[in-house]
């Protein structure tokens, strides 16, 4: 009888008990490491860049492609977004990564490449909040499309030819750089404005033509043509001072006569897409302020503006006189959200706001009533800007019932007047002098009216309002003070002797922010600011010319 053949499974199993049981482990213990790294990847995050600054390079080829909308489509609602001149990167990277660690918590995106590139892609992208440019010329392109507001200069720059260290070629002039055994890199001027400012200079002194064809490459970025000399690719490179003065160790610097002249501002304007004004201003400020952005521009190798006193939020000093009340004050209001300021504005008679002045109060700017307001304290301030004018006019109650039709009707019977106190407004002062220069009955009309002068006040808006309440028959005042009255009162023009005034407005000289002030009379000169003064009665005087 035959036996059935054992089965395969049991000789395996009975062949090696212990090798299966480890088998085992290793199986179960393989899943569990399998599942353990799942797990960490599932929950695993790539580690950020610092939360200060993001960089994209725009500048990937010489044709100067930007790589636009990485930065400015960050998802961090908090986040600035700055278009950056590549030539300035080591200041500007080193205040954005140190403006977010302060105590604002704001982080800057930076996006380098040529100034021209660079507004290239503002132009497309349409987002943003800064542009950096090397020089202002870009500036007033893009201020000439729509694209930025405020501009604030930050440092200044000129060319220069940059060599390899110790000169070994000799290289003394441009001259130099178009012999046979020199070789040359230059930035494009279509990208970059250090080569745009190359081509308008050598240009002017004929030597862009034969310097162009003969130089071995051009790129889009000032940084770019540097690297080439101190790696020995190009013995000489034209490019900013500041380039050469970060890399002494590694390159010289001649300056030629050409390039004297040719000093450009660096300059920062705040685009007209951004969504965060207040917060790029504050940026902008926080690298043209001395003890901020100015220090690292200087050990930098750039040469310094002057810039203002830093302060997350200054507060300002603004004397106006009162006849400017209405004109300014919604100005001031937007000035102020837009800043992220404080104005305090004080509005009074110019005659008091001129005591107080040379008594020894420093307001930032003073907005006169007239100049014969401004001369009297003009030392202590900047040149005056001359920003509107207004007549001097009668008013009298509604119908005339005194049938007052000239200024020498106020000497009339039982014609109740108020004038502006002579020494306390510059209204007043303007009105006596007025008064005093017309003669009835070989008497000056102004000893004539005191009689029938029943109140003298330190601003115009006094005197309207007594009228209007019953309690005056007759005012001198200026014309900008009746916009909302114009309803209520009949106006008297005076056609005789000179009844104008004109509002100038100056900055103090020692004020902490002489480029803070700027903006703002900048922005009280603006068209805008022109309409709302128009509408009120001043007549503009700001011309092209003047400004």
């Amino acid at each position: 009888m035959k036996h059935p053949a054992p089965q395969p499974r049991i000789q395996v199993c009975s062949q090696s008990g212990r090798s299966g049981k480890v088998s085992g482990l290793v199986i179960a213990g393989g899943s569990v490491v399998f599942l353990v790294i799942m797990l960490v990847l599932l929950v695993y995050t790539p580690p950020k860049d610092s939360p200060s600054t993001t960089t994209t390079d725009s500048s990937s080829s010489q044709t100067g492609e930007s790589k636009s909308g990485d930065a400015a489509a960050d998802p961090e609602e908090n986040a600035l977004v700055m278009y950056c001149a590549a030539g300035i990167k080591p200041p500007v990277a080193a205040m954005a990564a140190q403006f977010a660690e302060e105590e604002f918590g704001m982080p800057v995106h930076l996006q380098y490449g040529g100034s021209g590139t660079l507004l290239s892609n503002l132009q497309v992208a349409k987002k943003g909040d800064l542009y950096l440019a090397a020089d202002t010329s870009y500036i007033e392109i893009a201020r000439e499309k729509g694209l930025v507001d405020e501009a604030v200069s930050v440092a200044r720059m000129h060319p220069v030819i940059m060599v390899q260290k110790g000169n070994p070629k000799g290289i003394k002039s441009i001259d130099d750089l178009l012999k046979e055994n020199v070789t040359v890199a230059l930035a494009n001027p279509d990208a970059a404005s250090i080569g745009k400012l190359t081509k308008k200079v050598l240009t002017q002194h004929g030597k862009w033509e034969s310097l162009s064809k003969s130089a071995r490459v051009f790129k889009p970025t000032v940084s770019e043509i540097a690297t080439d000399v101190m790696l020995g690719a190009v013995d000489a490179a034209i490019v900013w001072d500041a380039t050469v003065n970060q890399h002494p160790e590694k390159a010289d610097m001649v300056d030629i006569p050409e390039f004297t002249e040719a000093i450009k501002n660096v300059t920062v304007a705040v685009l007209t897409s951004t969504e965060k004004p207040r917060e790029a201003l504050m940026f902008a400020r926080y690298l043209q302020a001395p003890e901020k952005g100015q220090k690292a521009f200087a050990e930098l190798g750039y040469e310094t503006v002057k810039g203002d006193k830093w302060d997350p939020h200054p507060t300002i000093l603004l004397f106006s006189g009162g006849v400017n009340r209405l004109a300014i004050q919604d100005t001031l209001k937007e000035f102020e959200e837009r800043e992220g300021v404080t104005i305090n504005t004080v509005f009074n008679g110019c005659g008091i706001l001129v005591g107080q002045i040379n008594s020894g109060q420093r307001p930032d700017a003073y907005f006169a009533c007239d100049t014969s307001y401004m001369v009297q304290v003009q030392p202590k301030f900047s040149i005056p800007l001359t920003v509107a004018e207004t007549d001097m006019v009668v008013i009298v109650e509604k119908g005339n019932p005194k049938q007052i039709k000239s200024v020498y009707d106020l000497v009339g019977k039982d014609v109740r007047v108020g004038l502006a106190h002579h020494e306390q407004s510059a209204l007043g002062a303007l009105t006596k002098k007025l008064l005093t220069s017309l003669k009835k009955d070989d008497q000056n009309l102004y000893d004539l009216v005191q009689p029938n002068v029943k109140t003298n006040t330190p601003t115009a808006d006094l005197l309207v309002n007594q009228l209007r309440t019953g309690s005056l028959d007759a005012a001198i005042v200026y014309r900008a003070n009746l916009p909302y009255a114009k309803d209520k009162v009949d106006i008297i023009e005076i056609k005789e002797g000179d009844p104008l005034a004109e509002q100038p407005i100056a900055i103090l000289k020692t004020t902490d922010y002489p480029n803070l002030m700027q903006r703002l009379v900048d922005k009280l000169t603006s068209n805008p600011s022109r309409g709302i003064f128009e509408s009120i009665g001043f007549r503009w005087r700001i011309t092209p010319e003047s400004l």
